[in-house]
């Protein structure tokens, strides 16, 4: 008995250790790759703005965690073939049940912007949310290489409030 707690637990750290590895998408997080590399910055104004859902992560632990977890609850039923039928059974549910408690438990709030550009086209970004925008707000887009586009306010209630940067005292 003690082995199956212990597995239980390990299965539940494995399933701890998913969600806190899960992406941001939140445009005040960068990846790693993204530091000290030129991005692209674009300005325009927020015309709509909708909540959405973001997607949760799909990887394999949830589905591992799950299929230990499930096979050490079905391993407890029954006994000789029964037993074994239980067990797979147990693997079975538990291996689709991690897997969508992964995607759920990792699934971000998220707000899709359409922005007029200063430039003149109209655009939509996703991203977790980080602040709450209204139409008319000024944003400043900022592009990485690979097309990720992250937006940020601009003016009072944007950019220099939570920052310890701060534009030059002949910008102010």
């Amino acid at each position: 008995m003690k082995s199956k707690v212990k597995v239980v637990l390990l299965a539940f750290l494995m399933l701890i250790f998913t969600i806190g590895c899960a992406s941001q998408q939140s445009p005040d997080y960068y990846r790693r790759g993204q530091a000290q590399g030129m991005q692209k910055v674009i300005y325009g104004t927020v015309v709509d703005v909708r909540n959405v859902m973001i997607e949760g992560t799909k990887t394999p632990v949830g589905t591992v965690v799950g299929g230990i977890a499930g096979a050490i609850v079905g391993s407890t039923i029954g006994g000789g073939a029964g037993r074994k039928l239980a067990t797979v059974a147990g693997a079975t549910a538990g291996a689709v049940g991690g897997s969508v408690a992964e995607e759920k438990i990792t699934q971000k709030e998220g707000v899709e912007l359409i922005i007029d550009l200063d430039r003149g086209e109209t655009v939509a970004v996703v991203q977790e949310i980080s602040v709450e925008f209204f139409p008319g707000d000024r944003v400043r887009l900022v592009e990485d290489k690979d097309g990720t586009t992250k937006a940020m306010l601009l003016g009072d209630r944007g950019l220099y409030q939570k920052s310890s940067v701060r534009p030059r005292p002949d910008q102010e």
